[in-house]
């Protein structure tokens, strides 16, 4: 390196270079109020190496924040509680949910083919059409012959005891001729009907081979609150073992599918094929059965609480059958103006419209008009709560019910019946419901909204018997009866009294509503 007389050596290039931009930023900080940066301290070496003098320098990496200062900055985030995995809960259960497959030989009556068109096959199969399934429903003809074909259907189930027992619904083994069920192993099983009910629509199974199962536990529908995460396990459309998780966006529904209605609703997805699967709590216990789906209502599903379901059950694998109480009342909803209109201080209790002749209610000296407070001690608030205290109750209990008449509280004393099976007529009943192989009542708004249809308008068909004359003339369940014999019936009373006013001898014309489509249906007795 040269050097000059009389002074020190002086640094290269790029050291100068480097000074002239860092006095540059101090210049510029000032301009800008803030504070210049430290001046370099005088030194007889070169500020920067030449070595390293080419290379851009780096920038300085900032300082991670302190923990304090992290924990200030997330003090206004309020995590409630991290959702834990599932697939614990879910590995537990699902070997115990099972797929149920049945077959069922229907035997279908004589029709026409559609004008200028093959004839049809089995209702839903790949040639079919609504049109055509109409047609061929109600407008057969005696040249063609009845033909035998084998109805397929799936659907869901849980093994609940290690002995093989399983619980579906029944309308998924309803009328089967074979069933089987798959298991998580792939094991294909026969199985045999043990008891069902269609009233809440529970069915218990048992399974051919003997052995010792996997099984889930019933927890306590009770004790679930809306809000709490459920999950669903089935076999929606044949795609076996599906999970799907939600949470209970509501309880105690009454949609029309029976007399007791008391679902769990919920927004897990369930879908045809789910029926009859298990919905699980996080604790992997069974608190509800998967039963049905609201047309039109996406993301909507319901499930029949453990609560009743374990009841149902009990007596089905003891005697095989339900037996339940009886009073012979039919009742409707007291609504704000009907509270109003009685003198109640608040729309409560269950409104009596009609009365059975020859029945327990008749002899304990109900009236219609009568508006049940209290049966046995136990409050009605809504009123499907009376069906279903009254079903529970053991036949032969005399019980006391508060009845609000005439303004004030009266009490009767009734001794409580065993319900008639739907297929019998009662005794001494005249020209009652039972006379048509019909179970009917009047359509609720919640029922209304889940129907399609006006509320108040009409009665909804609940039950058919199969060999009864509706039921022989193609009335089917959740059809919506708004005529008989040209009069409209939007109330208990009013078929009570068109049934009562029917000329003998001559058949019964009723007007329904069935889907999107209303038809007439003849019959006679």
């Amino acid at each position: 390196m040269r050097k000059i007389a009389g002074h020190r050596p002086t640094a290269p290039l790029a050291g100068i270079i480097a000074a002239a931009l860092l006095a540059l930023a101090w210049l510029q900080g000032a301009a800008w109020g803030q504070a210049a940066p430290a001046s370099p301290p005088a030194t007889d070496q070169p500020a920067v190496p030449p070595a390293q003098a080419a290379a851009p320098a780096a920038p300085a990496p900032q300082a991670a924040p302190a923990p304090t200062q992290m924990a200030a900055e997330q003090e206004d985030v309020k995590i409630l509680s991290p959702l834990p995995s599932l697939a614990p809960m879910v590995q537990k259960a699902q070997p115990a949910v099972v797929n149920i497959f049945t077959v069922k030989v229907v035997r279908s009556r004589g029709g026409p083919a559609f004008p200028g068109r093959p004839p049809f096959g089995p209702p839903g199969g790949p040639f079919s059409s609504p049109e055509e399934e109409f047609f061929n429903n109600f407008f057969g003809f005696p040249n063609q012959p009845p033909r035998e074909y084998k109805e397929r259907a799936l659907g869901s189930g849980f093994i609940f005891d290690p002995a093989g027992y399983v619980i579906t619904n029944n309308h998924v083994v309803d009328g089967a001729d074979d069933i089987k069920v798959k298991l998580d192993d792939g094991q294909e099983i026969p199985a045999t009907v043990i008891g069902k009910d269609p009233k809440t629509d529970i069915a218990l199974l048992k399974l051919s081979k003997e052995g010792i199962y996997p099984f889930i536990r019933f927890g306590d529908s009770d004790q679930v609150e809306i809000g709490d995460w459920l999950v669903a396990i089935g076999n929606p459309y044949g795609l076996e073992h599906t999970v799907t998780a939600g949470i209970l966006s509501a309880r105690g529904r009454a949609i029309g599918a029976g007399p007791y209605d008391d679902f769990l609703q919920t927004d897990a997805s369930i879908n045809p094929g789910n029926s009859g699967g298990p919905l699980l709590n996080l604790m992997g216990q069974v608190v509800g059965i998967n039963t049905m789906i609201v047309a039109g209502g996406n993301g909507i599903g319901f499930a029949i609480p453990s609560k009743l379901a374990t009841k149902i059950v009990d007596k089905l694998r003891t005697v095989g059958r339900v037996d339940r109480g009886w009073l012979g009342v039919y009742i409707q909803e007291v609504t704000p103006e009907l509270a109003q209109g009685f003198g109640l201080d608040s729309p409560r209790g269950a409104l009596v419209g009609t009365i059975q002749p020859n029945t327990p209610a008749e002899a304990a000296g109900f009236r219609h008009g009568d508006v049940v407070l209290t049966f046995d001690g136990k409050p009605i608030k809504q009123y499907q709560e009376l069906s279903s205290y009254v079903a529970d109750t053991e036949v032969g209990k005399v019980c006391q019910v508060v009845v609000w008449r005439d303004r004030k509280e009266t009490t009767l004393t009734v001794t409580i019946g065993l319900l008639p099976d739907a297929t019998q007529a009662l005794p001494g009943s005249g020209n009652s419901p039972q006379d048509l192989g019909l179970t009917v009542r009047e359509i609720s708004p919640d029922i209304a909204r889940s129907l399609g249809v006006d509320p108040g308008h009409g009665l909804l068909v609940e039950g058919v018997s199969p060999d009864g004359p509706a039921g022989q003339a193609g009335v089917r369940p959740r059809d919506v009866i708004l005529e008989i014999d040209n009069v409209r019936v939007n109330s208990l009373t009013d078929y009570q009294k068109v049934l009562s006013d029917h000329a003998k001898d001559t058949p019964y014309v009723l007007f329904i509503k069935r889907g999107e489509h209303n038809l007439y249906l003849s019959f006679r007795i």
